[in-house]
């Protein structure tokens, strides 16, 4: 019995604790979905474009 009492106390502060949760708006979550979005493709892109002038310069300095 003792295995169940705590799982129920554990259940018990979980739900204490996500009480006191301060839960994103949907528009705040839609907000910070477009920014990460927006910031990773900006990211890829820069990577994107850094690779090929790399493979570029290193094919013109091995040829």
């Amino acid at each position: 019995m003792n295995i169940v009492n705590k799982a129920i106390g554990f259940v018990k502060e979980v739900k204490t604790e996500l009480a006191k949760v301060s839960w994103s708006t949907r528009q705040e979550l839609i907000g910070s979905t477009a920014a990460v979005l927006v910031v990773t493709s900006i990211a890829t892109i820069f990577v994107f474009v850094i690779d090929i002038l790399l493979s570029k310069g290193l094919s013109i300095l091995f040829r």
